[in-house]
Parts: C-alpha cells; structure tokens; sequence
C-alpha cells in the first residue's frame, strides 16, 4: 500500500511537472513580465510536483528500504530522518518554485534560521535532543525508562517530544495507567534518563516477605529459592547467561550469583526475607504477583513452622 502510494504521488508530481512546463511552452516570454493567471499556474503546477515528487520518494523508501528493517526501533529512526530531509528538500522546493531565486531562498532561510534560534530556544533544544538520542541512543522505542519525574514505555520518539505510555503515575503501581505522557526531547539534555533495558533485557526486582521470629527461618529461605526456581526456571538460567556475557564486554567487575538469591534483614517486630529475581522489565508485576500467589499458598501448608507477625508495629 506505501509503495503504491509513493509511486502514485511520484507520477502525478512528473504529470504537475510536464504540465508546468507546457503552460510556459504555450504562453509567450512577454506574458510573464508582469503577474498573470499563466504564471500563477505555472508556479502553482511546479511547487506541486516538487512536493508530489518528496512526497512519493519518501513512501517509496519508506516502503522499500525502512520496510525491510528488522529491528521496529531502528526502523522508527529512519522513518524520522527521511521525514525531516525530504519535508526540508520539499520546502525549499516549493518556496524556490514560487519565488525562482532558489539560492535567495536557501540564504533566506540561513537569515530567518539565525533569528528564529533566538526566539524559539527550547522546540530547538528538542531538536537537538533528538539528534542525541539518535546518536547516543539513551531509550528506543519500547523501552521501559525513567525521564525526570516521569516513567513509562517509549512509545513514539519525534523531532520535538518523546511520547510515553505511563506506567506507575497516580494510577497504577508499575504498570500501565491507560494514559500517554509527552515530554520534550530537551530533557534527555538536562535530565536524567533511566532506561531498565539499556544494559540488559532483564532487571532485578525483590520479593519480599515478611515472617515472625518463631519461624523456621532456613526453611523459608529455601521454600523461596524453591518457588523461585519453579516458576522461573530455565528462563532465568538463559538470562543469566546472556547477563554474565553482556557483563564481559563491559568494563564492569561484578560478583554475580548463579540464580535467585535471598537477603534476610532484621526488623524490630519481624523478619524480613527478599526474594531476588531477574524479570523483564515490562513484566515485573505480573511475575511478582505469581510468585507472591506461590509463596503464600507454600507458606500456609506450614503453619507448624512458619507464622506471621501479628504486632501493631508491622
């Protein structure tokens, strides 16, 4: 459907074009000394094809090229890119069709660029932004961050703003609120960015659970592992791997447990046990939910050897 939309707004630009040039061809040089319908025509037909024409290559490459890249973040990018050169290319075309000085409008917009750098700073330092997040690549589209005081999954980087689906908020805990967030580029200049994916496809979440002292305090540590173990399993065995292999090729020289962990802290009316867990970022809630489901639904089959703080402090 793009492609043949680019090849239809390619050949009616060539027609625009073919016309333009027929009414020049037909109308007499004395004619356009002064402005006339002719004229306007002409111009009119020309701007069209330069547009149709910038118009019809970017669907085609769109269609062609962004088409067959795999990876949807890298293909957003330059979806953005070839918008922004080929709008540029257009305008300047169309304003060039019009005014026939295209060096005068090229120098033109250099003159009104200049000006407007001063009255429009911040829409242009999210631009700038945008071309460091292309460059530095902070978040792509679908990752899971932390931009200022806002969080949510990015799901639409333009030349201007970030467009986050909320998680967490006034809404929800961490997960998705329903609601989008847009915020500008120019914060990833002046702000901190945390992106839960960056590093690795996995994060570390903590389980924690709390018991009395009366409690058999190694088994419940071992029933944790062992709940752990049955729900994660295999598929925290591979992500470990693929953590250990990303921590290789970095500078870093971390210790690094073999599987779920479990830290024990003492409180003043109860103990607290902290399941340890590699999850995807995305679905955090979700695993801590069926792991906390497991883990009390375990911990009830034994009430000879675990109990639960009943003080007024908890």
């Amino acid at each position: 459907m793009s492609r043949r939309l680019g090849l239809g707004a390619f050949a009616a630009g060539l027609i625009a074009a073919v016309l333009s040039a027929l009414v020049r061809a037909t109308t007499p040089l004395s004619d356009f000394d002064v402005p006339n319908a002719d004229l306007l025509l002409s111009k009119g037909l020309s701007a069209a094809a330069v547009a149709l024409v910038a118009y019809g290559v970017y669907r085609f490459l769109a269609a062609f090229f962004v088409g067959r890249i795999a990876d949807r973040r890298r293909a957003h990018d330059v979806r953005n890119v070839l918008r922004l050169t080929l709008g540029g290319v257009a305008l300047v075309g169309v304003f060039g069709a019009f005014t026939e000085q295209w060096l005068g409008v090229l120098v033109s917009f250099g003159v009104i660029g200049f000006a407007v750098t001063f009255a429009l700073q911040q829409p242009i330092l999210s631009f700038i932004g945008w071309f460091y997040i292309l460059a530095k690549r902070p978040y792509a589209v679908g990752d899971r961050v932390n931009i200022g005081s806002v969080s949510g999954d990015v799901a639409e980087v333009d030349f201007l703003v970030t467009t986050l689906w909320e998680t967490g908020g006034t809404l929800a805990s961490n997960q998705p609120s329903g609601r989008t967030v847009t915020v500008p580029n120019s914060l990833v200049l002046s702000s901190e960015v945390v992106n839960y994916g960056a590093l690795f496809d996995r994060v570390w979440t903590e389980v924690p659970v709390q018991v009395s002292y009366e409690t058999d305090l190694p088994f419940v540590r071992q029933l944790l592992l062992d709940v752990a173990d049955e729900e994660l399993g295999d598929d925290m065995d591979a992500a470990m791997k693929r953590y250990r292999a990303r921590l290789a090729e970095s500078p870093l020289d971390l210790d690094v447990a073999g599987g779920p962990t479990v830290n024990v802290a003492q409180e003043e009316s109860w103990v607290v046990f902290r399941l340890r867990v590699l999850v995807p970022p995305t679905r955090a809630q979700r695993v801590k939910n069926r792991l906390y489901e497991r883990i009390l639904d375990r911990l009830g089959d034994h009430p000879d050897r675990v109990s639960f703080p009943v003080s007024r402090n908890r």
